[in-house]
């Protein structure tokens, strides 16, 4: 168990958010953003242009994708016309998803910014996205800060997860003391109880965060620790940010769907045609379904 409460009394503010990275150099999942879904207004996109409209809604200018060497054309094509806004970053080998993140050093330069995940799609559950209700609560707090979905211990394998306690009088935000990367129930049931969540229920990672430019620091460190031995991880680099500087985690008001599991490509359309504008169609196809199995 890692306990982080070094932080100093200040951090580097966070006012407003320029840039975004999203991470889709995973060598087994890196098709994954290219697959074509129906999105909520009824309109055929591909995964990876549902994330940048996520990202896009908080306001970013400039977004950054890191990608396996080949990979730019095809990708610029699922992109469609937000193709002229990206940026692209190679990761040259496969050395884990903290080395990913960092390739996007030079973009990131010394400003923070919105990170996430190219195998997750979101759906919030009010009128402001997940990505831009995390990115006013990264303003408001000026500090790092991830979105979490609470979850069943059945899907450890599949999340990071944090331990820590509820901040006063602040809802659904949490002060991050511990972060474990995919750990086992008994892990998480030893150091990462979470005062007033469900038995067997944990604070996973959502898939995106608001990171300062400290985190490319650490980073940096890790990378040139690792060489080309080890992958570097993003969930250390995390620990020793939340050593740093004060780190917060948010149980965005949505839920993330991992494209990346089995079914989980169906179980992403489902939700966006469910809470898209040809629902009642959806129901009615669904139920037509059900019978004939009957």
């Amino acid at each position: 168990m890692t306990n982080m409460t070094r932080w100093p009394a200040t951090n580097i503010g966070i006012v407003k958010i320029r840039k975004a990275v999203i991470t889709a150099a995973g060598r087994n999942q890196n098709r994954l953003p290219l697959q074509t879904l129906v999105d909520r207004d009824g309109i055929q996109k591909s995964a990876l242009q549902i994330i940048i409209e996520e990202a896009a809604s908080t306001g970013v200018e400039e977004i950054c994708l890191v990608i396996c060497p080949g990979d730019q054309a095809v990708y610029a094509a699922a992109a469609g016309s937000w193709a002229k806004r990206l940026f692209f970053y190679e990761q040259l080998a496969p050395l884990g998803y903290g080395h990913a993140l960092h390739c996007a050093h030079d973009f990131v330069a010394d400003e923070p910014f919105l990170h996430l995940v190219s195998d997750h799609l979101y759906l919030s559950r009010e009128s402001r996205r997940c990505a831009q209700q995390l990115v006013e609560v990264a303003a408001a707090e000026a500090s790092s800060v991830s979105a979490v979905q609470s979850t069943r211990e059945g899907q450890l394998p599949y999340y990071g997860a944090i331990g820590g306690k509820g901040i006063p009088n602040r809802p659904h935000l949490y002060l991050i003391e511990r972060v474990l990367e995919k750990p086992t129930p008994t892990e998480a049931e030893q150091q990462l109880i979470v005062p007033g969540l469900r038995a067997g229920h944990y604070l996973c990672f959502f898939g995106m965060h608001v990171l300062t430019p400290a985190i490319m620091d650490i980073l940096s460190d890790k990378v040139n620790e690792a060489g080309t031995r080890m992958p570097t991880q993003l969930s250390s680099a995390l620990v020793k940010l939340a050593e740093r500087e004060r780190c917060l985690a948010f149980e965005v008001s949505g839920r993330r769907y991992n494209i990346g599991v089995k079914f989980g490509l169906l179980n992403a359309q489902l939700a966006l045609a469910l809470d898209g504008n040809d629902r009642e169609e959806v129901l009615a196809q669904l139920v037509e379904l059900l019978a004939q199995r009957q």
